[in-house]
């Protein structure tokens, strides 16, 4: 009997089943996005982890570390000083102020924070939003194809419209309800897997390859050490990798998908709570995420894959008994799963809500928008489908172009909306504007993307953008 086919159909059961259970819970547009800010602090916390890190924590991060060694640590340390910073300072101002505003949507929120231009501000953020998830959400549907094919032998493209059909199906049915439920039950699968598995490699390692000598002499197809902390580089071209990395922090500010959670809370106190779930749990994943690139290195060589984001189910397949390797494998769908349908949701909400219910005032009653909530996932889910089947990045690079648009975009606005209070609507709009055009800009001129990273250029560009605009429009808005 395969036991890891039968993990893996078992838990694509479990989370179907969620979304029929959860069906009948949405009586109102409302609560299909945000579920009626009703969640308890351990399902928003392990929500927001599982949605936040995507397939690029257990196939994207370990890949770039099989390929770039411990260089890979300050990405690592960038996410978890961006995930402690903003379960402290963005969470419960977030969560008081779209309460006291009546928003249930990151445009939204933007838009209601001023008297003039909140209808420019909606349309520019939700293009924006539309935009780059749709390549986040492609990025999750590759890493599926990916998994599946390692594990099962299941051609890509099959194991993409497997992934692809269940979360659109559980999405459109239970919404954020079965959303965040699922993505509990898939925060533990994952740290799980990337506490366990790591484990277990490095016993190997130490019993058969003669202890950490495989590690130590081992070098990057560059030729750089793997255990160098800045890639054997020195000088400007050292500080500039180091940055790279620790740029990844400042993207948390601005992801729609995690600052929902924040709204969805049934009370602001509880993000205390939440904020400590939270980060015991980014801790040790990303830790772990690392030493599985490293582990994986030492192994097999770097050599070994035509897609260097395939080691860790290898590793899984290799070392674990296959029903503890079909969980695992479960965990990485999980994974991927647990981010896409987050994105799904997201965009549904800027095209009904937003757009919609909001800029084109049109209100045609709550049976309505939830059906048409319904309808726009599954379109957005068939774009996002489209894309994956016809791009050729890896599921890092899609990754990281989406987060550096959404977190430079949204970044830096919202961390000024809740802490200076100075910001104005046309402030409002050039941060959006820099964010998003810095991004698209930037990351197609390879020069200036070696010289500093674009997740930092433009989440900095943004930030002088809405705060020198503000202070020169202050007495005209």
């Amino acid at each position: 009997m395969n036991f890891a086919l039968l993990g893996f159909i078992v838990y694509l059961v479990v989370i179907l089943v969620v979304g029929f259970i959860t069906y009948h819970i949405n009586r109102s547009h409302k609560d299909f996005f945000i579920a009626g800010r009703k969640l308890n602090p351990w399902v928003v916390a392990l929500s927001e982890r599982a949605s936040g890190e995507s397939a690029w924590l257990l196939l994207g991060l370990p890949g770039a570390a099989f390929a770039a060694g411990l260089l890979e640590f300050w990405t690592a340390f960038g996410c978890v000083s961006g995930i402690i910073f903003y379960w402290f300072i963005i969470a419960r101002p977030l969560r008081e102020e779209t309460e006291r505003l009546g928003a249930i949507t990151l445009p939204t929120f933007l838009a209601a924070g001023f008297h003039r231009g909140g209808a420019t501000i909606r349309v520019l953020a939700t293009f924006i939003i539309i935009f780059f998830f749709i390549f986040y959400l492609s990025a999750q549907f590759n890493g599926a194809g990916k998994i599946l094919n390692v594990t099962f032998g299941i051609d890509q493209t099959t194991g993409m419209i497997i992934g692809a059909v269940v979360i659109i199906f559980y999405t459109m049915m239970g919404g954020f309800f079965a959303v965040a439920w699922t993505d509990m039950v898939q925060g533990i699968m994952m740290i799980g897997t990337l506490v366990i598995l790591p484990l277990v490699g490095f016993i190997e390692i130490m019993e058969t390859g003669g202890g950490t000598k495989p590690l130590a002499g081992l070098v990057t197809q560059e030729g750089y050490p793997l255990l160098s902390i800045t890639g054997g580089r020195t000088g400007w071209a050292a500080a500039a990798l180091i940055i790279s990395g620790l740029s990844w922090a400042l993207g948390y500010m601005g992801q729609p998908h995690l600052l929902t959670r924040f709204m969805a809370i049934r009370k602001a106190a509880n993000i205390r709570i939440s904020r400590r779930i939270a980060i015991a749990w980014a801790i040790p994943a990303f830790t772990g995420a690392v030493l599985i690139g490293m582990i994986g290195a030492g192994m097999y060589g770097q050599g070994m894959f035509n897609d260097i984001e395939k080691v860790m189910p290898q590793l899984a397949n290799e070392l674990l008994p296959a029903w503890l390797a079909g969980i695992f494998v479960s965990g990485a769908i999980a994974a991927m799963m647990s981010t896409a349908d987050s994105q799904l949701l997201v965009i549904s909400s800027s095209i009904i809500e937003d757009l919609f219910h909001q800029t084109l005032g049109r209100d045609v009653g709550e049976a309505s928008l939830l059906k048409g909530s319904r309808i726009i996932t599954i379109v957005v889910g068939l774009i996002g489908f489209t894309i994956a089947l016809t791009s050729d990045k890896l599921i890092f690079a899609m990754v990281s172009y989406a987060w550096a648009g959404l977190g430079s975009s949204f970044g830096p606005l919202v961390l000024l909306m809740l802490t200076w209070k100075k910001v104005t609507w046309q402030g409002a709009i050039a941060g959006l504007i820099t964010g998003f055009t810095t991004t698209v800009i930037w990351s197609e001129i390879v020069v200036l993307d070696s010289v500093i990273s674009v997740r930092f250029a433009s989440w900095v560009f943004a930030l002088l953008a809405v705060w020198l605009i503000s202070i020169r429009t202050r007495d005209r808005s």
